[in-house]
């Protein structure tokens, strides 16, 4: 019996390019035996064996596995650009010296980096605080791969702090650095630091651009929801810090998480709104929820692109 693999049951000893065979092989296998199923076939890199098709281009292993027949898809030409967005700020550490944000934005790229290499299809990077950091053009080779993995690893093994973020200020630079049409997979926690008001507007413009552009875009919104969104903490005190700013606030849990709940909610409200009118998908990522839930936002947007 096939169950998909959660975060903490996967070991980071690994490689990360042996992490994402391991998450999307096994995905692909479920997607055999699941409501996705009239989409695993692109994704898997064969189709349904159709009257007339060389026998010799039929999966037999596959077939002993779902008892239906496949023809594998050899020459394919890369008719997808992706651009891979992910907030490296210091709030995607939280929570610290746990599995965090980051770390599942970064695992969750790399599957599906995994991914469309396995359909010849070409992928970039871009990461970013309050500037940006990297910004690679869209290639499907195994050395441009392998260099994109190096410079995730290379981001978690060092955390840094204090450092803020500015999504909207990185999606207008990438907006100008892509020439053609791509899809744009944000990761961030979309969350801002001071001025709320001035940042979601400025946000809300770099996404028109985006899309102004002629990009598709999909927002991964990276959250621990059962502290950042349920604020699921004790009845006591604490010492809540910003990991951006460094800022300490002195509270009892019980006391705050009533306002906290209803500015949050009213945030997130307001976010989904905006990304609905601009018809972009916005996906709450939970980072103890697995992956699959990401792979299939993914492989759902493709379905509709093409």
């Amino acid at each position: 019996m096939h169950r998909p693999l959660k975060p903490d049951e996967i070991r980071f000893e690994s490689s990360l390019e042996l992490l994402a065979r391991q998450v999307v092989e096994g995905f692909i296998t479920g997607l055999h035996k699941s409501p996705f199923h009239g989409f695993s076939v692109e994704f898997a890199e064969h189709r349904l064996y159709n009257n007339g098709d060389s026998v010799k281009s039929i999966d037999w292993k596959l077939f002993a596995k779902t008892d239906k027949l496949f023809s594998k898809r050899y020459e394919e030409e890369t008719n997808l650009r992706c651009q891979f967005v992910i907030d490296v700020s210091s709030s995607m550490y939280f929570p610290n010296n746990e599995y965090n944000k980051l770390t599942f934005s970064v695992q969750s790229t790399a599957a599906l980096i995994y991914l469309l290499k396995r359909q010849r299809d070409a992928f970039g990077l871009s990461l970013f605080t309050d500037v940006l950091h990297l910004n690679t053009q869209a290639k499907s080779t195994n050395v441009h791969q392998k260099f994109l993995f190096s410079q995730l690893e290379q981001m978690l093994a060092s955390p840094k702090m204090n450092i803020k973020t500015n999504l909207a200020s990185a999606l207008h630079q990438i907006a100008d650095l892509i020439h053609k049409r791509s899809l744009v997979v944000i990761f961030s926690d979309m969350l801002q630091t001071a001025h709320q008001e001035d940042k979601l507007s400025a946000l809300f413009s770099a996404l028109q651009h985006l899309k102004f552009n002629k990009h598709e875009v999909i927002i991964f919104n990276v959250i621990d929801k059962s502290k950042e969104l349920d604020f699921n903490f004790e009845n006591r005190p604490y010492e809540f810090i910003d990991m951006e700013t460094g800022m300490v606030l002195k509270a009892h849990a019980s006391k705050v998480k009533q306002a906290y709940l209803e500015q949050m909610d009213s945030y997130q409200k307001r976010i989904a709104l905006k990304c609905a009118q601009y018809k972009i998908d916005r996906v709450d990522a939970d980072i103890h929820s697995g992956f699959n839930q990401v792979l299939e936002a993914y492989l759902i947007k493709r379905q509709k692109m093409n």
